[in-house]
């Protein structure tokens, strides 16, 4: 596998700091997930509905060099990138919890401030919602852009971090997502590939 150097710290205290004044401190939190939030969240929140994004797409196109995988042989997690739609699921903190969950949140999702914060308008079916977002640039280094199959099946074959492989994150993403009636075609292409090529017993993956 082509090794890539490893993107620089960014401290994650600005964004937070940005992210609450972003948010005001009055009015109750949102935050849309969008694949691990979905079936791990790890904060509390007091409302779920489903939601859509619009101008943002999930993808399996950031390197993981801790949770899924390692420096010397970097796993995958999804992002949200730029462009096309993503539904997903959104979530309410109470305002007077929102600050412990902001810090719990970032714990997770921001230990190397790899992630974009954004504030992005959710449309539910009670409405629109401005929500908290974890965004990935492209310019980023931990942006993979679009890997042939050979790469990707190299990846799903082999790797594997702290909490667990590259494939049994996708598996999982992709079950909690028929869970909650979203399709997501390249998420099912991809169960397809790691299928033909025996990565996954055909009974372990839904049609």
């Amino acid at each position: 596998m082509t090794t890539h150097p490893a993107p620089a710290f960014r401290d994650p205290r600005p964004a937070l700091a940005a992210a609450i004044e972003a948010w005001g401190g009055c009015d109750d939190l949102w935050v849309f997930g969008y694949a691990s939030l979905i079936w791990r969240p790890e904060f509390e929140s007091v409302e779920d509905r489903p939601a859509t994004v619009y101008g943002w797409h999930r993808s399996l196109a950031m390197r993981s060099r801790i949770n899924r995988g390692t420096s010397e042989r970097p796993g995958l997690v999804f992002a949200l990138v730029a462009g096309g739609c993503c539904r997903g699921r959104v979530y309410r903190v109470p305002a007077a919890d929102a600050r412990r969950e902001l810090d719990r949140l970032w714990s997770r999702e921001m230990p190397t401030g790899v992630y974009d914060p954004k504030w992005l308008p959710v449309r539910t079916p009670l409405g629109t919602v401005r929500a908290l977002a974890f965004t990935l640039h492209r310019s980023s280094p931990a942006h993979t852009g679009d890997l042939p199959d050979e790469q990707m099946l190299e990846i799903l074959r082999t790797a594997s971090g702290k909490f667990g492989t590259t494939l049994s994150y996708l598996l999982e993403t992709a079950a909690c997502l028929r869970a909650c009636n979203i399709r997501d075609r390249d998420i099912e292409r991809l169960e397809a590939l790691a299928r033909r090529h025996a990565l996954v017993a055909p009974q372990n993956v839904e049609s």
